[in-house]
């Protein structure tokens, strides 16, 4: 397995994460606001991970070309 397509697992794996997040997030808006808010966090930071990741199979599809 080569790189790209562990980095495209991982962020196959991450979105799935992030995406569960953020509804739990939405979910929880109306009965505990304290629990949507780190949801929303953590679902941020998981973005975050993401952003990184098409960051580097971006700079390896550039490499190869």
């Amino acid at each position: 397995m080569n790189n790209v397509s562990k980095i495209k697992k991982r962020e196959f794996k991450l979105q799935k994460r992030y995406k569960r997040l953020v509804e739990q997030a939405y979910n929880l808006r109306q009965t505990d606001c304290a629990e949507s808010d780190i949801s929303e966090f953590n679902a941020i930071k998981l973005l975050n991970k993401i952003n990184k990741l098409k960051y580097l199979y971006r700079e390896r599809k550039s490499e190869t070309a």
